[in-house]
C-alpha cells in the first residue's frame, strides 16, 4: 500500500482521534453519567482487564464469522456465474434474491436455533445470509459489464462460453467481486453478533447481553469495541488480498 493511499486515511484518523478526546472530555466533566456512558480510556481499561474471558468469545465469534463469510462467497459467486450464464435464471431467481432482503434476520435468527440448535450451524446460517446478497450482486454486475467490443472479438475468435467466462469475463469481475467481499466482511460479524445474540453459548453477542442484563455497561461497550476492531481486521484483509491479487487495478487508480 502507497504512502499517498495511507495519507488518505489521515482526516478520519484525525477525526476518530478527536471525537474520543471529546468524549472523554464530556465524560470527565461529568456532563454525562459514567455509568450509563464510560470514558474510553474506561472502556479499554475493562477490555484489558477482562481479555482473558473476552478472547473466548471473540475466537467463537471471529469462527463463526469466517466460516459464515465463505459459505457466503463460494454460493454468492456460484450463483452470480448462473446468473450470467442463464438470462431465464437471471430473471427468475434475482427478483426472488432482491425479496430475500426484507426479511429481518433479527426475526428469522430465532427459528434457525429451533431448528438447528445451539452450536454453530444457525451461526453461520446467519452470517452466510447477511454475506451472501452483496457478494452475489456485485460479482453478478461485474459479470455483465465485460466490454462488448470485447466480447465481439472473443466471438469473431470462436472463443466458446466457458473459455470466455474463465479467461475474460471472471478476471474482469474481480474487482467488482473484492467490492462485494469488503462489504460482506463487515456484516458478516454483525450476523455472528445477531446470532449470538439470540441463543448462543459462547461469543460476542451473549457477552454483551449478559453483561447488559448485569447492568455492566463498560463491559458491553468493550465488546463493541472488539466488535468493531474484528470488523475493520477484516476489511482490511479483504483489501490486502485485493491489493496483492488485482496490482493492475491499484497501479491504473494511481495513474487516474
Amino acid at each position: 500500500m502507497s504512502l499517498k493511499r495511507l495519507a488518505g486515511y489521515g482526516p478520519a484518523v484525525v477525526l476518530t482521534v478527536a471525537i474520543f478526546l471529546l468524549w472523554e472530555l464530556v465524560v470527565r466533566a461529568n456532563l454525562v453519567n459514567s455509568h450509563l456512558l464510560p470514558a474510553p480510556i474506561a472502556i479499554m481499561q475493562a477490555l484489558v482487564d477482562n481479555w482473558d474471558v473476552l478472547s473466548v468469545h471473540t475466537l467463537q465469534t471471529s469462527l463463526e464469522t469466517v466460516l459464515g463469510l465463505a459459505i457466503a462467497t463460494v454460493f454468492g459467486l456460484g450463483l452470480a456465474i448462473l446468473l450470467d450464464l442463464s438470462p431465464w435464471i437471471r430473471k427468475s431467481v434475482y427478483p426472488l434474491l432482491i425479496t430475500s432482503q426484507t426479511i429481518p434476520m433479527v426475526a428469522l435468527a430465532p427459528l434457525l436455533v429451533i431448528w438447528f440448535g445451539l452450536d454453530l450451524t444457525p451461526k453461520i446460517i446467519v452470517v452466510t445470509l447477511y454475506c451472501f446478497f452483496p457478494i452475489a450482486v456485485a460479482c453478478a454486475d461485474g459479470l455483465a459489464s465485460t466490454d462488448p467490443e470485447l466480447m465481439k472479438l472473443l466471438h469473431s475468435m470462436r472463443a466458446s462460453r466457458w473459455q470466455t467466462l474463465w479467461l475474460v469475463r471472471l478476471p474482469g469481475a474481480l474487482p467488482s467481486f473484492f467490492s462485494g467481499l469488503r462489504i460482506a466482511a463487515t456484516y458478516s460479524v454483525t450476523g455472528a453478533i445477531v446470532g449470538e445474540y439470540v441463543a448462543a453459548e459462547q461469543g460476542l453477542g451473549l457477552y454483551m447481553k449478559t453483561s447488559a442484563s448485569s447492568n455492566a455497561i463498560v463491559l458491553v461497550f468493550a465488546a463493541i469495541v472488539v466488535t468493531a476492531l474484528l470488523s475493520l481486521f477484516l476489511f482490511g484483509l479483504v483489501s490486502l488480498i485485493e491489493y496483492i491479487a488485482l496490482p493492475w487495478q491499484q497501479r491504473f487508480g494511481q495513474k487516474r
